[in-house]
């Protein structure tokens, strides 16, 4: 994959859709903007912080064990938002991909272990999550999504503590957001960074709309996403280097000179 293209107007003319979550669009749209692309933002759900004095207490033990694990950036806003976010000494902290690192270190976490393939299986390749029996690992997540950690870890010996830090509230799409994709026009691609976002959202729209989405040409965060599209029903599907905006746009532009989805 080439490195993403700065400025170049490449999509010019082509729509991007976006499944994350409701006021998440922004550093997408930018990304976007910068190769002359449009953004319809058809978010499945919210995010809501969890902030009660369960959650809290479960928080405050993850945060004590020798290795804590962020599955998202929202994980991480959610989690500095209840506590003060500082690794102790001999810690290990570890995030699920580049943003989650950076996040991290936004928070005041100096030193996160990151894959490089920024998916589960980068993740579970880590060093750091090898050699587990008998260990605690702190699991900071929400519900639903990244289902092949914990059974990973468990796996190695691991008992995992998990905290859910917030959850996903599904919205209902209002009627100008479904007669814009009713009036999409080729070109179109959906940026793919999430699997629960795409089966939600292929389970709540019409049927003809849902058939209308499955031409776009799939942008996905990873191999798992592409093969999850294409079971889902999308012929047009490439790969980007990770969930970042600039590599869903970079792997947008380097394939735009291909043939395009049909309307």
């Amino acid at each position: 994959m080439p490195s993403p293209i700065s400025s170049d107007r490449a999509l010019a003319g082509w729509q991007l859709i976006s499944l994350r979550p409701a006021g998440e669009h922004a550093e997408l749209r930018r990304a976007a903007a910068r190769h002359g692309a449009r953004v319809l933002a058809l978010s499945p759900w919210r995010l809501r912080l969890l902030d009660d004095a369960t959650t809290r207490a479960c928080l405050r033990e993850t945060l004590q064990l020798e290795r804590v694990l962020f599955t998202s950036p929202a994980a991480v806003k959610a989690a500095a938002t209840l506590q003060r976010l500082r690794a102790r000494r001999g810690q290990t902290w570890l995030a699920v991909g580049e943003g989650t690192a950076r996040a991290l270190h936004r928070a005041g976490v100096a030193q996160v272990h990151a894959p490089t393939r920024m998916d589960s299986e980068g993740l579970l390749a880590l060093p750091p999550l090898q050699s587990l029996r008998g260990s605690r690992v702190g699991l900071v997540t929400a519900p639903g999504g990244r289902g092949t950690i914990t059974p990973a870890l468990v796996a190695r010996g691991a008992r995992v503590v998990r905290c859910d830090v917030y959850t996903r509230e599904p919205i209902a799409w209002n009627p100008q957001a479904l007669a814009r994709l009713r009036a999409l026009a080729a070109p179109y691609a959906l940026a793919l960074s999430s699997g629960e976002a795409l089966q939600r959202t292929l389970a709540a729209l019409p049927p003809e709309l849902a058939d209308k989405l499955r031409l776009a040409r799939a942008i996905a965060a990873s191999a798992r996403l592409a093969a999850l599209a294409r079971a889902a029903g999308f012929d047009d599907v490439i790969v980007a280097d990770s969930a970042r905006p600039a590599a869903l746009l970079a792997a947008a532009a380097h394939a735009a000179a291909g043939p395009l989805p049909l309307a």
